[in-house]
């Protein structure tokens, strides 16, 4: 199969590392404005959309434009399209879906979630026999990062999330991992797969970046450690979901998650707890995943039609959760517990919906955390 890769950056240049190990995937053009890169770049779109035996392009660009535009006219093309793009994916899914299927080519999307670990095509398997009842994980390696640094060497998180811009691990802009929107739209992408139903960003997301020195020394002695955690389960047609920090018991799976790696665990009738663990991101992690859809659509494998008919309405009264809020003023409410730590007040709420929980935070600027309940 002879294929095109938009963007020869990080994950495009992975793509073809392992491609050229391969005999049976032949990378015929890069798109790339700086043709000094590799002797088969090009920098015309439409050289690429007119070769006829071009089967599939690989969209490594990023971003939602021009991503979208290339996605739909190689599409339109009847041309198959790989990507990674979760921005561009969890915002135009639906149409990405009805394009590939009416010039009968395919759409795949794997390595967009957990980078390097198969947890879409798991779910996809999961859902062969059974519905999922619920999905939940550590889904960004950066902010995993950060949260680690801060646990074991205490450190504050600013300076945690400079040494992760120092490895490489978060971008100069950092907004995307700390305040929520990667993991929403990884979410989003999840949520598709494991319930057929296209939702937006309507649920609650939380920034991390209000946890602070303090408030993990503080959680590390109630014997917690705290993780940027995305989760949606449904019941009927509405649905729950967040990206928020939850207190896990020093003990759990996820507490000991270390450095940049993920863990995404899906729930089922029959399965129990199935738990997706490696690296969610990076040059070759991620682009082994691209590859596999590669091969997936070159042998024509598919785990499960992927739909996205079914209508969801988000409710945020829809479970009761425990919560804790840290604050510096004195709240008013019907807490189960208060401690007071320095300067810092802790209130534990009793279970309550998201919806009592967004009206006891409103806008103001609280570390609100979720007290796990896995």
């Amino acid at each position: 199969m002879k294929i095109a890769i938009l963007g020869f950056g990080t994950v495009g240049s992975g793509v073809y590392e392992i491609a050229k190990t391969l005999k049976n995937i032949e990378v015929k053009k890069v798109l790339e404005k700086d043709l000094s890169k590799i002797n088969i770049a090009t920098d015309s779109y439409d050289e690429i959309i007119n070769d006829k035996e071009i089967e599939l392009v690989v969209e490594c660009v990023g971003g939602l434009h021009p991503a979208y535009e290339f996605i739909m006219k190689a599409l339109q093309n009847k041309k198959s399209v790989v990507s990674a793009n979760k921005a561009v994916i969890a915002k135009y899914l639906d149409e990405f879906l009805k394009t590939s299927k009416e010039n009968n080519v395919e759409f795949r999307f794997e390595a967009s979630v957990g980078g390097g670990i198969p947890c879409l095509a798991g779910i996809q398997k999961i859902r062969r026999v059974e519905n999922i009842d619920k999905f939940y994980g550590i889904f960004n390696g950066t902010s995993n990062f950060i949260l680690d640094n801060m646990y074991r060497l205490e450190n504050e998180f600013f300076t945690s999330l400079k040494t992760a811009q120092k490895l490489g691990y978060a971008e100069a802009d950092p907004s995307a991992d700390i305040d929520g929107y990667d993991v929403t739209n990884k979410v989003i992408i999840s949520f598709a797969l494991a319930y057929d139903g296209f939702i937006k960003n309507e649920f609650p997301y939380f920034t991390m970046k209000n946890i602070t020195k303090e408030d993990i020394l503080y959680f590390k002695k109630q014997g917690f450690v705290a993780k940027y955690i995305g989760e949606a389960t449904t019941k009927g047609n509405e649905y729950e979901a967040s990206v928020m920090l939850n207190l896990f018991p020093i003990n759990a799976l996820e507490a000991n998650v270390l450095s940049n790696y993920n863990i995404i665990t899906v729930q089922s009738y029959t399965m129990g707890e199935v738990k997706f663990y490696g690296q969610g991101a990076g040059k070759l992690p991620t682009a082994n995943s691209i590859i596999q859809d590669i091969l997936d659509i070159q042998t024509k494998i598919s785990f499960n039609p992927i739909s996205i008919e079914k209508k969801y309405i988000y409710s945020s009264n829809l479970f009761k959760h425990k919560y804790v809020i840290r604050s510096n003023e004195e709240l008013k409410g019907n807490f189960e517990r208060i401690d007071k730590d320095g300067n810092n007040f802790y209130y534990y709420t009793k279970e309550i919906t998201q919806a009592d929980l967004l009206k006891l935070v409103e806008e103001k600027d609280y570390l609100v955390v979720k007290l796990s309940e896995y």
